[in-house]
């Protein structure tokens, strides 16, 4: 995460809303249209159509070739660029926690592997620790998609912690 290009101010107000960080997730692998992304997200495609439109100007979302619906309707499907992994923007942290907390809700709790490690690490192994875990999802993020694959979604925080002098 540490080659990550800082974020424009427009690139992070793009990204400072958790229903934009779903609507990249759900474009994530394979387009959608507006329509299509308002049906999974439960909301109204005028107001979705808004928020497409601000991530396809910050270069989140890309257009895809159009195509004919079921009734000759025009559709414009929409696919993630991946760009906000490559972008750094520090204030959409909560907009990522809503985007989570949103999208777990949604997850059977049997599904869901979750846990949490206190540490005490020496400064040299944290950063150890740090790189290696960073670089690891870095390379994972840039194996290529594979839409017969069941997809999953990892959330990652690391944090001093409050509670422990």
């Amino acid at each position: 995460m540490d080659q990550r290009t800082p974020a424009t101010d427009e690139e992070a107000k793009a990204l400072a809303s958790a229903l934009r960080l779903r609507i990249l997730r759900i474009c994530l692998g394979e387009g959608h249209t507006n329509k299509e992304i308002a049906a999974i997200l439960e909301r109204d495609p005028a107001s979705i159509l808004h928020h497409i439109r601000t991530l396809v100007r910050t270069g989140f979302l890309q257009p895809q070739p159009e195509r004919r619906g079921a009734r000759g309707a025009r559709e414009i499907p929409y696919l993630a660029t991946r760009k906000s992994w490559q972008v750094s923007a520090p204030a959409i942290d909560r907009s990522l926690l809503n985007a989570f907390l949103e999208e777990l809700a949604l997850v059977p709790r049997e599904e869901v592997e979750i846990a949490r490690l206190g540490l005490r690490l020496a400064p040299e192994h944290l950063a150890d620790f740090r790189d290696r875990l960073l670089n690891l999802l870095n390379e994972v993020s840039a194996l290529p998609d594979d839409p017969s694959a069941p997809a999953w979604s990892l959330f990652y925080v690391l944090h001093p912690d409050p509670n422990r002098p």
